[in-house]
């Protein structure tokens, strides 16, 4: 184990705070602040502070098992492997390769995302590959694609917000999901900037807010539009911004004049009072943004709805220009890498297209296959899930827990019950894990080297601090053997940055071109890593060697303004300040009209639910449900009421309460508070068992991003039989 601190970052969400780890005189490592890193400037909440207790091997796993007799049993590597590489070998023969299934996660780093893929498509010849982030921003990437023909969570670095003039944070709780960025908002406010916060719940970022805008779930597109509405009214269009820098006014205008104030009020509740102020806040100042994250993104209609809150930022001059602009606050620790270098159904490294004959050709000379072998896209996450047991027949499962996460759960658990062979790696035995046929123990953040990218789109490098135990292996090393085993001998190396630098080719030219960045670049710079689109320049002797495939470098308008020696050091920290990454330059306008939720209320179901995260724990809580700080501060489900639902149910702080939806039942403990709408409960969903939140949620799916309607169903909550 090294001797002195190693500068690494945090495993859990995508802001990936810098931190540092130092070894311990009696073994293991502690988490030591890191003040220079821009993000967090040393700050960490209790799940950063706390993550190395899930590296002792009392909590994580630490050898494979297999399943024989109908239990779970320590077997050797040799052994759990050839089982995995036999079992996929006889389901391909007797099924065809689609009956193969890959499902990876966003917390998977950059190189195993991207070898993940590779192994999907070039070792099993597989299309049926997604993961666990199409539930985390495909709403928010699919309507940036439409609207400025490029996809970055934030196409400007978090210091820019507190230099702005007014934020609208649409659905998000940072308080409580990234605590460390709340910091960023309440400098906002220092320096005298408005900070407008929409949510249903009044949550703890909506305590530091100016101004609370509590929409019934389900309507946040309305309220886009009712918003529109008035900035058109009240004449406050940009009309020479919209006339110079975008096309497609005429028809958003239009959409949104049909939502007239009064109209918007009865869909949202949201007062016309309220709206007028909202409007007065965002468009006085002279610059401004727009913030989205899974509140409005994690709906049937979410990505119009996404596209709502980007018109109203085009329309009023607030994307492309300094300070201003519209980005989605990617959740998962890797989510946004996690896409763009090809675990998601439709793309290939580098955030190309699977059906584009060039992006094939390019990524196929680099792995050297031919193109046409290369299998077309498969399904999306929830529809890959849905089909287990029947079309996918075996599934290789990465860094993910569906068992917990995944809506209508239940339903999902038995898919997965339903395999012929299930197998899982991961570090602990999760809720999924324990399904599986083998079970392989694998290296986590602490014990690896490896690259993730954050929601800012800066590339980062983890580096390896301590030595993972016997028995343990890298994710890399699993795809290397499975590849040998069913008869690929190259192409999977086990060095990560041996991999990132085929990464580098393969995302060349595309519009996440990483193939200026490398470990080397990384390590400098006091460690802040580097923005993408990054091209390399073609003088820098780590430049990796072009092919005739590379297209034209996409740097999306990327702030040519940036150019020199800045540019070369960090990147592109700053999209779209000369043009946007469209053809013509030029931002769409996409026009969108509400519609409902895909289940409204009614007299068997007459309440809402949406679901979120607590501030101690993690996703699926698989990690951080096995660390005691953390179970103290959230030791359990529960449902979130206000008191007059409550008075109606006759139920009482603490409670035993049943939220049953037309998917299932979920039972916890009252939680009475006057912060949530009257018509609406709220459930964290990190928890397995009866309070599984989302035994109840919609699987109901985006038409364009293929996202889950997590955020709002119907359901009925009544007293949980021997309740007084």
């Amino acid at each position: 184990m090294p001797t002195a601190s190693t500068p690494t970052h945090c495993p859990y969400c995508a802001l990936q705070c810098g931190m540092a780890l130092s070894p311990l005189p009696a073994g293991g490592v502690e988490v030591v602040e890191r003040p220079d890193f821009p993000v967090n400037r040393g700050a960490l909440c209790g799940k950063g502070r706390t993550a190395p207790a899930v590296l002792s091997s009392g909590v994580r796993l630490t050898t494979p098992l297999v399943r024989s007799g109908g239990s779970l049993v320590p077997a050797g590597w040799e052994e759990a492997l050839d089982r995995i590489a036999g079992e996929f070998a006889r389901v391909r023969a007797a099924h065809g390769a689609d009956a193969l299934g890959v499902f990876g996660g966003g917390g998977l780093t950059n190189e195993k995302a991207y070898a993940l893929g590779k192994f999907a498509r070039v070792v099993l010849g597989t299309s049926q590959i997604d993961y666990n982030g199409r539930f985390c921003m495909s709403s928010a990437a699919a309507a940036g694609i439409k609207a400025f023909g490029l996809d970055r969570g934030l196409p400007f670095p978090m210091e820019d917000i507190p230099r702005t003039g007014c934020v609208i944070l649409v659905g998000s709780n940072p308080a409580e999901t990234m605590p460390p960025a709340l910091r960023f908002f309440d400098e906002l406010r220092e320096n005298g900037g408005t900070l407008i916060v929409v949510d249903p719940r009044r949550t703890r970022t909506a305590e530091h807010a100016d101004l609370h805008l509590a929409p019934r779930p389900g309507t946040d597109l309305a309220l886009a539009l009712g918003l529109l509405h008035l900035i058109v009214a009240e004449g406050r269009v940009d009309e020479e911004y919209v006339r110079e820098r975008t096309t497609g006014w005429e028809d958003a205008r239009a959409a949104a004049m049909a939502h007239w104030p009064e109209y918007v009020e009865r869909i949202t509740g949201v007062s016309v009072p309220q709206l007028r102020q909202a409007v007065r806040l965002f468009c006085e100042p002279g610059a401004a943004m727009v913030l989205t994250a899974r509140g409005p993104e994690q709906q049937s209609k979410g990505t119009d709805t996404v596209g709502a809150w980007i018109n109203l930022c085009l329309a009023t001059g607030r994307a492309g220009r300094p300070f201003s602009g519209y980005g989605c606050l990617t959740g998962q620790g890797n989510g946004q890498g996690g896409r763009e270098h090809g675990q998601k159904a439709d793309q290939l490294p580098g955030y190309r297209k699977l059906d584009d004959p060039a992006a094939r050709r390019h990524v196929a000379g680099v792995w050297g296959v031919d193109p046409d072998s290369l299998p077309g896209p498969g399904r999306s996450a929830y529809e890959l899930l849905d089909a287990l047991g029947s079309d996918v027949r075996s599934l290789l499962l990465m860094g993910s827990n569906p068992v917990v996460s995944a809506p209508r759960a239940a339903h999902v658990e038995k898919r997965i019950r339903s395999l012929d062979f299930l197998a899982v790696c991961d570090v602990v035995l999760s809720e999924t894990a324990a399904l599986a046929d083998v079970v392989l123990p694998v290296t986590q953040w602490a014990e690896e080297t490896g690259t993730t990218t954050s929601l800012e789109g800066r590339v980062l490098l983890r580096r390896r601090a301590l030595t993972a135990p016997d028995g343990v292996r890298s994710d890399l090393e699993v795809l290397h053997g499975l590849a040998a085993r069913l008869g690929v001998e190259k192409g999977f190396p086990t060095d990560p940055e041996e991999v990132f630098e085929e990464l580098r080719r393969a995302s060349a030219g595309g519009s996440a071109d990483y193939s200026g960045i490398s470990y080397r670049r990384l390590a400098e710079g006091a460690g802040e890593g580097v923005f993408w689109p990054c091209p390399a320049d073609p003088a820098d002797p780590e430049a990796p060697e072009a092919t005739s495939e590379l297209t034209e470098p996409v740097d999306g308008g990327a702030g040519r303004r940036e150019r020199g020696a800045g540019r070369r050091e960090r990147g592109t920290p700053r999209l779209f300040l000369d043009r946007f990454a469209t053809e013509d330059g030029r931002a769409r306008f996409v026009p969108v009209s509400h519609r409902p939720a895909a289940e409204e209320p009614d007299e068997d179901y007459p309440v809402l639910l949406t679901t979120g995260r607590v501030v101690a724990q993690y996703q699926s809580g698989a990690q951080t449900r096995r660390v005691d700080e953390l179970n103290a501060a959230a030791p359990g489900p529960f449902v979130e009421l206000h008191p007059r639902l409550a008075a109606r149910l006759g139920a009482a702080e603490g409670d035993a309460l049943a939220v049953v939806s037309r998917r299932g039942r979920a039972v916890a403990p009252a939680r009475i508070t006057p912060g949530i709408r009257p018509d609406t409960v709220f459930m964290p969903f990190h928890w397995p068992g009866e309070g599984r939140a989302n035994s109840l949620t919609n699987p109901a799916l985006d038409p364009t991003s293929r996202m889950p309607e997590f955020k709002v169903c119907a359901v009925r909550v009544e007293k949980a039989a021997g309740t007084a």
